[in-house]
């Protein structure tokens, strides 16, 4: 059983660590500097500022980005997510609620409902909804006037954003996974905010396995400030941090038990492959949508693994790191087989 108190306990935490204005936001360079030029030009014109879409992989930032944008307008700032916003009235019921200048986050933008995304349309670009009261042939459309206020959409899959809702967004930023040493910046942050001293070594150790997300970094940090605490003298340098996410099952490259297994299914059981995702799934003993969303996206960016019309391929790499020779697969015809000779 979760212990709901504990849940409550890390999720202040990473609002602690959340920083608070574009100068503390490490990373990002181009978003930042680009983000940067349209507040100081909305609060210079003394308007509220543009509607802002940004997208990008989970963890980068977007939730923080929009916080900073609230309070760099100087405006509250309402939270919700697509999949909450399931029929047009739930919308028009949040819309009519804001008040002048205020920041609407709306999450997961993309998976919001298709009547929802209608009204939204009108509401982003004439600051007006129409509320339709009653049915049928006697149904009356009640125009409803909106403060002025700036949407900030994220998404995960720009892609299912249809393009009339990605033209309403008068700035579009694609946040990108972070270098090791952005990483490390976040870290040494992090760690003074926790009162945890870690060396640069530690945090050299960490960002190495944080697969490019401030997230999961900050996320092992405490991890291994535990470990630190209980098994060593409390400093998070390079030997306690290897031996900590030794314990958490996270390998030098990032990989977690999930991934090892998506990819120990693949080698031992499927030779490499091609095999189908659903067919991957069951031999890890997961849901399609957690190989595909959790696993695959990290795997396939790492070069581990391929996406082919035939189905998932182990590329060699993968035999590599898990210390397996690759098998010598002729193809058709005489040619190489598919992972070379």
């Amino acid at each position: 059983m979760v212990d709901a108190a504990a849940d409550r306990d890390d999720l202040a935490v990473e609002a602690a660590l959340r920083p608070k204005d574009l100068g503390e936001f490490v990373g990002q360079t181009r978003v930042r500097e680009q983000l940067d030029l349209v507040l100081r030009a909305a609060r210079a014109r003394g308007a509220t500022a543009d509607h802002v879409l940004l997208s990008g992989a989970p963890g980068l930032g977007k939730t923080t980005l929009s916080m900073i944008i609230a309070a760099e307008m100087g405006a509250p700032i309402r939270i919700t997510s697509g999949p909450a916003i399931q029929h047009a009235g739930d919308l028009a019921a949040i819309l009519s609620s804001l008040t002048e200048g205020e920041v609407l986050f709306l999450d997961e933008i993309h998976r919001m409902s298709r009547p929802a995304e209608e009204m939204l349309y009108m509401a982003m670009e004439d600051f007006r909804v129409d509320v339709i009261v009653g049915k049928g042939p006697g149904a009356t459309a009640i125009p409803l006037e909106l403060p002025p206020f700036t949407l900030v959409g994220a998404t995960t899959r720009a892609g299912l954003l249809p393009p009339p809702l990605r033209d309403r967004f008068g700035f579009t930023g694609h946040m990108e996974f972070y270098a090791p040493a952005e990483l490390e910046r976040v870290l040494h942050r992090s760690a003074g905010l926790l009162g945890v001293h870690t060396t640069d070594e530690g945090a050299a150790e960490i960002a190495g396995r944080s697969r490019g997300t401030p997230r999961i970094a900050n996320r092992l940090l405490r991890r291994v400030r535990d470990y630190a605490q209980v098994r060593a003298d409390g400093v998070v340098n390079q030997e306690s941090a290897a031996r900590a996410l030794a314990v958490y099952e996270v390998d030098e490259r990032g990989l977690d038990r999930l991934d090892r297994a998506v990819l120990l299914a693949l080698l031992k059981l499927f030779g490499g492959g091609p095999v189908g995702l659903a067919t991957l799934a069951v031999a890890v003993g997961e849901e399609r949508e957690t190989v595909e969303e959790v696993a695959e996206p990290f795997l396939v960016r790492e070069g581990l693994l391929a996406r082919t019309p035939r189905g998932r391929v182990a590329t060699p790499a993968a035999w590599r790191h898990l210390g397996m020779e690759p098998p010598q697969q002729p193809a058709p015809g005489g040619q190489e087989g598919l992972f070379g000779t």
